[in-house]
C-alpha cells in the first residue's frame, strides 16, 4: 500500500497516525507503552504535538507549499526544530554546539528545513515559550541561513567565541548531579535485549568486560516508541553512560516508497556536514549509538529561555542548519541563486501556513483523545 495515493485531505492526523504506526512496526519492534505516552502528549499541547508527528508534515508540507517543493534538493535534517540542537564533546575535547540528531534526514527541498524551523519557533510563540515576534524570528533564521551558505560553513566550537551561548549550554538544568540523578532513575530493562543493540553500546565503552546496568530510557517525541537501551556504569572514578536507539528510514520512505529509498540517511548527513563531530555518535547496523553526559545531550526550551537575546538564538540557528546544507556541495550555488530570487517575506508566510495546518490537525487530535 502507498499512503502516497490517498488524498491528504481526506486522510486526517488520526488515520495518517494509524498508517504510519502500522508502516514502523514493519520495521522495529515497538514499545506500546512510550507510544501511548506519544499519544498522550500528542492531545496535552501544541509543540509537543509537532514534534511527534514529523510523518504529518510530510503529507501536508506539498499542499501548503507548493512552491517550496520545487526548491533544490539536498540531504537535508527533514525534523528540524528548536528543540533539536544540543551539544557534545568533539576529539579535542572541545563544546560544540549544534544540531542534535539525524533520524529523519532525507533528500528534501533544503526549504523543508527552514520552513519547519521558523514553524517549531512560531508554535513556540504560541505556547509562551519564546516571545520574539514571528516576522523577527523567520528574519534571524534566514539571515543566519545565508550568512553560512555564503561563507561555506563555519562550526560552534564553545570556548573563547559565543559565550552567550556557552551560557545556554552550561545552565542549571544541565547540571551533572541533575543528570546522573535522572540517568539513575531509569528503569532496569526486563526481558530479551536485541542482541544487536548490546553489541552496537558495548562497542561504544572505553574497555572490554565493563560491567554495566542496562536501563531503557522514554525520550523525544517523534522516536517515541523505538527502542532506547542505556548502559550505565562506574569507570575509573566516575560515571559513564552509553545509549542505542532504534532507527528506521525516513517517513518520507512511509509516504512514498516507490520514489524514495529504505536507507537510513544518518552517517550520510553526518559525514558531509561542516561539523566538528561527535566521535561517540555512530550508526551500527540499524541502531545510532552515542555517549551520554551532561554536556552531550539536547538542549530543551527551558533553557533556551534563558537567553536574553532570542533572535541571536534562531540566527545561529540558521547558520547551523547551513553549516549541515553545505555538506551538499553541489547545489551551494544553487541554494544562493534560488534564496535570492525569492520574496522577502516567504519564509514567515510559509511558516504560518504550516503552523496554521498543524494546529488545525491538532485540534483534531485532542478532540479524539478526549472523546
Amino acid at each position: 500500500m502507498n499512503p502516497a495515493a490517498d488524498n491528504n485531505e481526506s486522510m486526517n492526523i488520526v488515520k495518517a497516525t494509524k498508517k504510519f504506526e502500522d508502516w514502523l512496526r514493519l520495521h522495529i519492534r515497538i514499545v506500546t507503552p512510550d507510544l501511548r505516552y506519544k499519544h498522550e502528549q500528542m492531545a496535552a499541547a501544541l509543540f509537543p504535538f509537532f514534534r511527534a508527528t514529523f510523518y504529518r508534515w510530510v503529507q501536508v508540507w506539498p499542499d501548503q507549499c507548493p512552491e517550496l517543493q520545487k526548491a533544490p534538493e539536498i540531504l537535508a535534517v527533514g525534523d528540524l526544530h528548536v528543540e533539536n540542537f544540543g551539544t557534545w564533546r568533539d576529539a579535542d575535547g572541545r563544546l560544540i554546539w549544534g544540531v542534535n540528531d539525524f533520524d529523519e534526514a532525507c533528500l528534501f527541498p533544503y526549504t523543508i528545513d527552514l520552513v519547519r524551523l521558523a514553524t517549531s519557533a512560531m508554535l513556540a510563540m504560541r505556547a509562551e515559550h519564546l516571545t520574539t515576534k514571528p516576522k523577527d524570528s523567520a528574519a534571524a533564521i534566514l539571515a543566519g541561513y545565508l550568512r553560512g551558505i555564503e561563507e561555506g560553513g563555519i562550526p560552534f566550537v564553545l570556548g573563547e567565541r559565543h559565550e552567550w551561548l556557552r551560557a545556554i549550554a552550561e545552565s542549571k538544568l544541565r547540571d551533572p548531579v541533575v543528570f546522573w540523578d535522572k540517568i539513575d532513575r531509569l528503569p532496569t530493562v526486563k526481558g530479551e535485549i536485541p542482541e544487536s543493540a548490546r553489541e552496537a553500546i558495548e562497542h561504544l565503552l572505553p574497555e572490554r568486560g565493563i560491567p554495566y546496568r542496562l536501563a531503557r530510557r522514554v525520550a523525544g517525541l517523534g522516536s517515541l516508541g523505538h527502542l532506547r537501551l542505556v548502559a550505565i556504569a562506574e569507570w575509573k572514578g566516575g560515571r559513564i553512560a552509553r545509549e542505542a536507539k532504534a532507527l528506521t528510514p525516513s517517513a518520507l520512505h512511509w509516504l512514498d516508497p516507490k520514489r524514495v529509498p529504505p536507507e537510513i540517511m544518518y552517517s550520510a548527513i553526518l559525514r558531509r556536514a561542516v561539523r566538528c563531530p561527535d566521535p561517540f555518535v555512530q550508526m551500527r547496523g540499524h541502531w545510532v549509538v552515542r555517549r551520554l553526559s551532561p554536556h552531550c545531550s539536547r538542549i530543551e526550551l527551558e533553557a533556551l529561555g534563558t537567553s536574553h537575546d532570542e533572535c541571536k538564538l534562531l540566527e545561529a540557528m540558521g547558520r547551523e542548519t547551513a553549516n549541515i546544507h553545505v555538506g551538499t556541495e553541489e547545489k551551494r550555488r544553487a541554494i544562493l541563486k534560488d534564496l535570492r530570487g525569492r520574496k522577502p517575506n516567504w519564509l514567515l508566510q510559509a511558516a504560518q501556513a504550516m503552523a496554521d495546518a498543524t494546529e488545525k490537525d491538532w485540534r483534531v487530535w485532542r478532540e479524539r483523545w478526549q472523546s
